[in-house]
């Protein structure tokens, strides 16, 4: 394993693992407007982000990018930024919370199978096997809870924009870079979601937070996305998409393993056998020999759970 190989491991492990315990900024965010709150939060992160992405050339290679990247980049930002927050909030209206989380820790899986295929190969069995430790780590973990036909598709259409996160972006990475390309998507994500946030809310889209409101806010646009999204791609750029994403199992993880510091739930049995599986898992698809699995990323919290009480928390991005 090279020195590269381990330092994205531990940048994308870093980065789930503070998406995952930014579940405490979601409790205080329940009461505010949804769409104009990740508008705000995507927002300060562009401009947290911009000064240090547009130094050394960054004008030329966002000129250079061409259209094609330019709606990628956008597509990202709506189907894996603002589309996914959106899902998996439809999912709870008749979902527990649990279900779009389990649904969502399914991508592994996913990208295991579609990384390969895309790149003219097989998945291969260690990769697969681990994703599927993962996944399983990860239903372990939250459990299952009830849900009706809206939710279980809204989780699924979740589990989608998880998947877009990471693949819709990997042949940005290579072109940007992880600090420019978080920039990027954090911008057009802003617009998006205040676009929606207009046509939804109209003048209830936005309000003055309160304390506890303009805190959370704080901690999600500047730790989970300027410093998640920045350390998520940095790992990505290392290690490719498909192993990468094994680390989202390490979310649900972290939830559970902050939640009874807040007193938003316990941690037992389950939570424990479920994240070993999980880095069983991550062991298992991460460390395999490079040199047939990568995908290179030139050709990735999140996903914040939302505090349920005692339920688990399903995984959020805003």
């Amino acid at each position: 394993m090279t020195s590269s190989h381990r330092a994205g491991m531990l940048l994308a492990a870093l980065a789930c693992v503070l998406v995952g315990a930014s579940f405490t900024a979601g409790g205080a965010l329940v009461d505010y407007p949804n769409a104009g709150g990740q508008a705000v939060r995507y927002a300060a992160a562009c401009a947290l982000l911009a000064w240090p992405a547009l130094r050394g050339g960054a004008g030329a290679r966002l000129a250079a990018l061409g259209a094609r990247r330019w709606a990628l980049a956008a597509a990202v930002a709506g189907v894996g930024m603002v589309g996914f927050n959106l899902s998996v909030l439809a999912a709870e209206r008749t979902a527990q919370p649990a279900v779009p989380g389990v649904l969502v820790g399914c991508a592994p899986v996913v990208v295991a199978v579609l990384v390969p295929l895309a790149a003219g190969r097989r998945p291969t069995p260690a990769g697969t096997a681990g994703a599927v430790m993962v996944a399983a780590g990860a239903f372990v973990v939250q459990g299952w809870g009830g849900t009706d036909a809206p939710g279980l598709l809204w989780s699924v259409m979740a589990l989608g924009g998880e998947v877009g996160f990471a693949l819709l972006a990997a042949p940005l990475v290579a072109p940007l870079g992880p600090m420019l390309l978080s920039a990027c998507v954090c911008g057009l994500a802003a617009v998006e979601a205040a676009v929606l946030a207009v046509a939804l809310d109209g003048r209830a889209a936005l309000r003055v937070p309160t304390g506890p409101e303009t805190a959370a806010l704080g901690w999600q646009a500047v730790v989970a996305t300027v410093i998640g999204f920045v350390c998520w791609y940095a790992g990505m750029q290392r290690l490719g998409a498909e192993r990468a994403t094994l680390f989202s199992g390490l979310i649900p993880v972290s939830a559970a393993l902050t939640a009874p510091l807040v007193a938003l739930g316990t941690f037992g049995a389950a939570q424990l056998t479920g994240s070993a599986l999980v880095a069983a898992g991550v062991a298992v698809g991460a460390s395999r020999r490079s040199g047939r699995a990568r995908l290179r990323a030139g050709h990735g919290p999140q996903a914040a759970p939302r505090p349920a009480g005692p339920e688990p928390a399903a995984v959020r991005r805003g």
